[in-house]
């Protein structure tokens, strides 16, 4: 342990002649605890409302998706997709066919995002456990072409999933029809489907998704055998680079393989925004708190004036006296940021546990928490920073101070 930290620890321990000076010291210690406990609980409520939000696209988004460059539909050879099954890393396969169709009510009409799978697609994207009717699956055998509906649709249309005899009708414009004026038979592809079943994932997703078998969707939109993307499950999320360079090469540039985080790229670029805008704003308050130690720390240095002029006489330099005072500035940060850290943990916990904070009805009951011990990393770090920018004004002014005070 070095002298100027030893007597930096003294002077931060030892009683101060002036109670004021106490006072401002652990008013500072406060200031930086309480702006460091900010930081914790919201970083933590931040990174659970996060998980959440990402949790709920991913029953629409699988962990990679091969779609082609260009055009919104591709044909797949048997040999293709049994390359793309034998990519080391690949836990399953499913093939989707999807585009925006019109869905008939009974009192009005509604754009929909129709999207064709196979009963592989509830597996890879795990479906299972946002069905609210029916199964995760298509029936072996019907003599309908079952449908699998967003709640919210269901609720908006009026339909009775229970009721298979209710008949949906759903419109699709063909490739090479001709529509002038209204929309003539001769233009518009049709599609009557049952209710077999519905999903419930979040309602941007509930009120836009209506799903259908592949083939029927294929008949639907007259491409044949053809696909809108493959929508992959990994055997592990490590894999995951591996894979998609893999696929790549196996597909050449006519396909686009991208990960789930490509496929919601703005979306998880906005969270990553508001997470760094967030810690700007603090930043800036624990800045503003920061005053309250220099306050402490030019104090401080007007009543150790004698000290440290004793020191000086022993061969002290002004660097030495310099390096006190930015050791004790580093003190009362890092004090006030443990003390800051431990009470946003105890916060955070608490709300894991027992959830007292409520959010309104219809959404979660409890703000969701996610603690990350990169984030404490992030948290010491800053207030260390913020506390080391905050010494040096007080610690120069005290070594030429000391200096004046020295020659006299």
């Amino acid at each position: 342990m070095n002298i100027p930290f030893r007597i930096a620890l003294r002077y931060f321990k030892g009683k101060k002649s002036a109670q004021a000076i106490n006072i401002v010291t652990w008013i500072s210690i406060g200031a930086i605890a309480l702006s460091a406990t900010a930081m914790i609980v919201l970083f933590s409520v931040y990174n659970g409302l996060e998980q959440y939000v990402k949790s709920m696209y991913t029953s629409f988004y699988p962990e990679v998706k091969i779609t082609a460059t260009h055009g919104k539909f591709f044909p797949l050879t048997d040999k293709q997709k049994q390359q793309i099954r034998l990519v080391k890393g690949v836990k399953g396969a499913s093939y989707a066919t999807e585009d925006m169709a019109l869905l008939d009510g009974t009192d009005h009409q509604k754009v929909i995002s129709l999207k064709g799978v196979d009963n592989e697609w509830f597996r890879v994207n795990t479906m299972e456990s946002h069905i609210t009717t029916g199964t995760a699956s298509w029936p072996e055998q019907s003599r309908d072409i079952p449908s699998n509906i967003g709640v919210d649709i269901v609720a908006e249309m009026g339909i009775d999933v229970s009721n298979p005899f209710n008949k949906i009708q759903i419109f699709y414009p063909k490739a090479d029809g001709n529509i002038s004026g209204m929309p003539t038979d001769a233009a518009i592809n049709s599609l009557e489907v049952a209710p077999y079943s519905s999903f419930n994932v979040q309602p941007e997703l509930d009120g836009l998704y209506f799903l259908v078998p592949v083939a029927a969707a294929q008949q639907l939109f007259g491409v044949g055998n053809q696909y809108s993307s493959v929508e992959l499950s990994l055997q592990s999320a490590k894999a995951e680079s591996q894979v998609i360079a893999d696929l790549k090469k196996l597909l050449g540039s006519e396909f686009k393989v991208q990960s789930r985080l490509e496929q919601n790229a703005t979306l998880y670029m906005v969270t990553k925004t508001e997470k760094w805008a967030i810690y700007g704003i603090l930043l800036l308050v624990l800045i503003i708190s920061s005053f309250n130690m220099v306050g402490s720390l030019s104090m401080l240095a007007i009543e150790k004036k004698i000290d440290v002029a004793i020191l000086k006489s022993l061969g002290a330099t002004q660097q030495h006296i310099y390096t006190i005072f930015l050791w004790v500035g580093l003190i009362l940060s890092f004090i006030g940021a443990v003390i800051g850290m431990l009470l946003g943990l105890i916060i955070a916990l608490v709300q894991i546990k027992f959830g007292i904070i409520a959010m309104g009805d219809g959404f979660l009951e409890a703000y969701p928490v996610a603690l990350k011990w990169n984030d404490f990393a992030l948290v010491l770090l800053t207030v260390l920073f913020v506390g080391f920018l905050a010494a040096l004004y007080p610690a120069r002014k005290a070594a030429k101070q000391l200096m004046i005070f020295r020659d006299e």
